[in-house]
């Protein structure tokens, strides 16, 4: 049974319908055990049928019903009713014994034939009584609360701990694995996510290792590749613009085995490298200088990697001046508290609001920017991404106040 879920709510759910039974019956037990009707009949009633005078059965009936509380009807031989109190009670059937229950009439009913051959009925009236109804209901609640709530939360708290796990690995901690305990569906589960995950994290590592190799042997060819380039230029004017254009090419291609090479370290170790103390508004203004941005605000310093941090700002002018239009690209600095944030801002057109949520995906490009047409390979802001969280910080986007894109780069001062 351990090894099946649903056996194990199946016998949950019996043990707890045979336990509301029971206590059920308790209460019942306890609370209405004096209202009975008394067994055997046949003395009882004729004990009855002593104090009911012959000469006035009718006056004589109805007093002693009240008096004990009964609701009397009596009887001749051919069923003629004598006496009574309250209403009549239903006709007994001769046929049917000499003592025999009726129907239901407002509590238990019974006719008994006495020895005269006249016929008694008897009935005690069961007053509905909210107060004990209620208490009754109250512990067949308790009781089924009791015993499904450990249930359900030891079913959901697995299901919890699987779907907590889940999102983990779904967010990008591709480590997160599930503790698998016993043999039923959810160790299963479990079972089978880790495989998957184990499957996929294999996956993963083989291609970004085989993309840094790759990567890093591409570096050996394009410098002779450059080095037969220039050697091919005689000096005319065709040749001389030839030899130019494959060189930009060449450039390209090498910044993108870089960018590879980068992305491909940072992920192969998340651990923090070494650290210096980095004035950001400085290094804002000297990298601002290449593309002609304007940087202000205060001087703030980081705990950093200088280089990473310099190609983080760096890709991020890069991009403001790519997509940025003919307007000039902004830096602002400014801290605040133990965070330090840097923003570059643009009045380029914008991310649509359906590419905001995958613009720091490698190589995703918005709709518009076609690969080779504006010089980038949509790795820019996926580095900038990845050495922010290096450095234990974030990168977001939000469309600027005017048109143009604000991104911001959020660091802990150092």
């Amino acid at each position: 049974m351990r090894r099946h879920l649903y056996l194990q709510i199946y016998a949950a759910f019996v043990l707890i319908g045979v336990m509301s039974v029971c206590a059920a019956g308790f209460v019942a037990q306890t609370l209405f055990d004096g209202r009975k009707l008394p067994d055997p009949l046949g003395p009882v009633a004729a004990l009855v049928a002593e104090q009911i005078d012959p000469a006035d059965p009718k006056a004589s009936t109805a007093a002693v019903g009240e008096r004990l509380h009964l609701r009397l009807t009596l009887w001749d031989e051919g069923l003629h009713p004598l006496g009574w109190n309250g209403e009549l009670l239903k006709q007994p059937d001769p046929r049917e014994g000499e003592v025999q229950w009726l129907k239901w009439e407002q509590g238990p009913a019974a006719a008994v034939r006495l020895a005269d051959g006249r016929w008694l009925g008897l009935s005690y009236s069961w007053a509905f009584d909210h107060r004990h109804f209620l208490i009754g209901l109250g512990v067949l609640i308790a009781v089924t609360s009791a015993l499904t709530l450990p249930l359900a939360r030891r079913i959901t708290r697995r299901l919890e701990r699987l779907r907590a796990v889940v999102d983990r690995w779904g967010a990008g901690e591709l480590g997160a694995r599930f503790p698998v305990h016993g043999r039923d569906e959810v160790a299963e589960l479990g079972r089978g996510f880790n495989l998957a995950a184990d499957k996929v994290q294999g996956l993963l590592d083989s291609q970004r290792k085989m993309l840094a190799s790759a990567s890093h042997e591409l570096r050996s060819p394009l410098a002779r590749v450059r080095m037969a380039v220039e050697l091919l230029d005689d000096g005319t004017p065709e040749q001389t613009a030839l030899v130019a254009g494959v060189g930009r090419d060449i450039e390209e291609l090498d910044e993108l085995v870089g960018d590879l090479l980068l992305a491909s370290r940072l992920q192969a170790r998340p651990e923090p490298g070494p650290r210096e103390r980095v004035d950001l508004l400085a290094l804002a203004v000297e990298e601002g200088a290449r593309v002609g941005a304007e940087v202000r605000g205060v001087a703030a310093s980081v705990s950093a990697d200088p280089r990473m941090l310099r190609r983080a700002v760096r890709n991020l002018l890069e991009n403001a001046r790519r997509y940025g239009g003919s307007a000039s690209v902004e830096v602002e600095i400014s801290a605040a508290g133990a965070r330090v944030l840097l923003s570059v801002l643009d009045r380029g057109p914008g991310v649509p609001e359906a590419d905001r949520a995958r613009i720091f995906e490698p190589f995703f490009r918005v709709g518009g920017h076609a690969e080779g047409r504006d010089g980038g390979v949509g790795l820019g802001l996926a580095l900038v991404r990845d050495i922010a969280q290096h450095h234990g910080g974030e990168v977001r986007y939000s469309p600027r106040e005017g048109g143009g894109s604000r991104f911001e780069v959020e660091l802990a001062a150092g």
